[in-house]
């Protein structure tokens, strides 16, 4: 008996010695402050453990061998895009996660991860879930209480699978179209920007970071990702720095202000120095006069763009401020590397200190060290038709009617069959674009959603509505839809030199106008485009981007339910040789201005004056057909109020009349004869030619007549 005593004893003694001679562990008592978390958590880990903070690798090199994630002590994962799970589902992503996690919860400290994911419209690598109009159709709402809305979403329909972290916003300013990722930003100017980078963040982010339905935001591309030369993904923005803080800093200053998590770095340079090594602005700027207290990761192996080999590329990197590095592959030779560079002291550890202080805040803020795992009462919200239907409204808000006749809009939702036509007519995958469930996208039903097709069957029942994409019979229809535009594309792969139509599309459209049909075009595409050679042969013509998956928001408008509200953020280009264009530029001429937008699909009041539509060339060149938005009377004595030139060369006009087959187009003959790259433009001096309903048309022009070539 007293030998049990004793022992009892010794073991309260030893109990009590111990407890008073080991530091209590303050980083996991949820009571503390955050600041006095992670400074007692980095009091504690060693060199090869902060760097383990450091590292960001994808999930696929990492997926055969979980075990690294404890070894490494590895800080964060990636899914780029299409990097998803064998079965690509919300559960399954929510089952990966906790997979992972419990690896990174077998280290010594127990330090969760962080994960991260391009969900920059929707949880967009999640088959089924809500995909929103990119942000270029958002832009075009200028509506920041629905982005914030649209966001607040997207982080529910993350946060159930588990991720804590998207690579959004992008906050790019674009300024030439021909830059692939032109349909990231939200449009080319600062103002729209700055206001669409604070409601993205509030929306991810919201108030408190740590509720179980928020994410951590990232701000990117830092900076001038936008202005490069050319519209150049990854290439060099050429500007002072006076105008670099004046278009593209603004953004960030915003998002600061909304306490947005991260940055990422991006891959271009400035004045040929390579953002990811460019010291001054990440640490100096950003760290210093911005006083950003998240912290900056590398765009995917952005560091490897730097001079000089891997060793160089890691040293130039984390002493520029690059606080954590998105390999996304090579963590091990990063371990040692980093290791070997803080021993020699090319990278100092207070450098070190300061990156994995930034990290760890942020993780604490998010409550991971409380809630680690997938919050799975969240999953049944993946692609609820709740959600789906703020991104119908996203969508109709976001529509932009360029071009307007009397007499097509609102479609009849009986007593007629309707045709739908062109490549994008009844493809989700078109309608979605890049950055859905793959990296660049694809055709086809590659998520769940409403093709423009469907949603007009919606309307009027399956037997008033054909698709029919090259338009192979069109008898028996008054009224054809067609939607035209770009296939799917992302970053590089879509930066363009020619942002013309493809020939599919503009034979598509003319063959419908030609048949007598009333023709609306919808146009899908990333950015404006070069619309030109169909602008004749449309009776409507609607900017409809990359709405997402949900096509009903477009019916909405063609029927009438809802009138247009998006205006243009993007200066609209005449041809080629204008893009670049941007709002203020000198000789500002764009064939429609920034914030251009026809608000209303009715008819234009009777009386009002009649516009001036399109104008065409015959083939023959021996006259040209001038289209107004509503029915005209005969012009026959009126021949003189019209000036047409040829390379700015009047020419005589032998007649004009009324169209037969169009009375909302007149006829302008002539004998001069009209070489392929001649340019010919069409003016009306104002001498009392009066529409059918009384109104009198004003002066207009000189505007470029568009005229068919052979082959075109």
């Amino acid at each position: 008996m007293k030998e049990f005593v004793r022992k009892i004893f010794f073991f309260f003694f030893l109990l009590i010695y111990f407890s008073q001679s080991m530091p209590a562990q303050t980083y996991l008592d949820s009571t503390a402050t955050i600041d006095d978390r992670v400074g007692d958590l980095l009091s504690r880990m060693t060199l090869q453990e902060k760097i383990g903070q450091m590292t960001q690798v994808d999930r696929s090199y990492v997926d055969t061998c979980k075990a690294d994630i404890t070894k490494y002590e590895i800080g964060s994962l990636l899914s780029g895009g299409g990097s998803s799970p064998h079965s690509n589902n919300p559960t399954f992503w929510a089952d990966m996660y906790d997979d992972f996690q419990s690896y990174a919860l077998a280290s010594r400290l127990k330090i969760p991860l962080i994960y991260g994911i391009d969900a920059v419209h929707g949880n967009n690598n999640v088959f089924g879930a809500t995909i929103f109009p990119h942000n270029i159709g958002m832009g075009c709402t200028h509506d920041e209480d629905l982005v914030r809305k649209a966001d607040s979403i997207v982080a529910i329909e993350v946060s159930a699978t588990g991720i804590d972290w998207t690579f959004a916003p992008c906050i790019a300013v674009p300024r030439n179209e021909r830059w692939g990722r032109t349909y990231e930003g939200f449009g080319e100017t600062l103002e729209l920007t700055e206001i669409m980078a604070r409601a993205s963040v509030q929306g991810f982010q919201g108030n408190d970071l740590s509720k179980n339905n928020k994410i951590l935001a990232c701000a990117k591309h830092y900076l001038a990702d936008g202005g490069t030369e050319n519209g150049i993904n990854g290439g060099n923005s050429i500007m002072s720095e006076d105008e670099l803080r004046r278009i593209h800093l603004p953004g960030y200053i915003e998002a600061i202000k909304q306490g947005v998590g991260s940055i990422m770095a991006s891959y271009s340079s400035w004045n040929d120095v390579k953002m990811h090594g460019n010291k001054y602005l990440l640490t100096d700027v950003l760290k210093g006069e911005l006083r950003f207290k998240g912290f900056i990761v590398s765009d995917w192996g952005g560091i490897d763009q730097l001079p000089g080999d891997f060793r160089e590329d890691v040293k130039q990197s984390i002493n520029a401020g690059i606080d954590m590095v998105m390999l996304p592959d090579r963590y091990k030779l990063f371990s040692a590397t980093l290791a070997d560079l803080v021993s020699t002291g090319e990278v100092t550890i207070d450098r070190i200190d300061d990156a994995v202080k930034r990290i760890l805040r942020k993780k604490f803020e998010l409550g991971l060290f409380e809630r680690p795992y997938a919050n799975r009462s969240l999953i049944s919200q993946v692609g609820s038709a709740e959600h789906r239907e703020i991104a119908e409204q996203c969508v109709r808000e976001s529509l932009v009617l360029l071009k307007k006749k009397d007499g097509i809009l609102p479609l009849k939702k009986s007593g007629q069959k309707i045709l739908v036509a062109g490549k994008g007519g009844n493809d989700i995958g078109m309608q979605c674009g890049g950055w859905t469930i793959s990296w660049q996208g694809s055709t086809g039903d590659i998520t769940p959603g409403t093709t423009i097709y469907q949603a007009i069957q919606n309307v009027v029942g399956i037997n008033n509505v054909t698709y029919d994409r090259y338009a192979n019979n069109t008898s028996g229809y008054e009224t054809a839809v067609v939607v035209i535009g770009e296939t799917s594309y992302a970053e590089g792969n879509g930066d363009r030199s020619d942002l013309g139509l493809d020939s599919e599309d503009i034979t598509t459209v003319r063959k419908i106008k030609l048949a007598g049909l009333k023709t609306v075009v919808i146009l899908l595409s990333g950015r404006p485009m070069i619309i030109n050679p169909i602008i004749p042969f449309s009776d409507e013509i609607i900017a409809a981007w990359l709405p997402g998956t949900e096509g009903d928001g477009i019916a909405d408008i063609l029927f009438g339910d809802y009138q247009p509200t998006g205006t243009l953020s993007h200066s609209w280009p005449r041809s080629m040789e204008q893009i670049p264009i941007n709002f203020g530029d000198a000789n500002y001429d764009p064939l429609f201005a920034l914030n251009y937008g026809i608000l209303s699909i009715q008819d234009s009041p009777i009386g009002s004056a009649p516009e001036y539509y399109s104008s065409v060339c015959s083939k023959d060149r021996s006259y040209i057909e001038v289209n107004f938005n509503k029915t005209m009377n005969s012009p026959v004595g009126h021949e003189s109020s019209f000036i047409l030139k040829i390379n700015g060369i009047s020419i005589q006009i032998g007649s004009v009349q009324l169209n037969s087959a169009d009375s909302k187009s007149i006829i302008i003959n002539f004998s001069h004869p009209i070489m392929n790259d001649d340019k010919v433009t069409i003016q009306y001096a104002g001498h009392g030619l009066d529409a059918h309903d009384g109104g009198t048309l004003q002066s207009f022009g000189p505007e470029e007549v568009y005229y068919l070539t052979d082959g075109k």
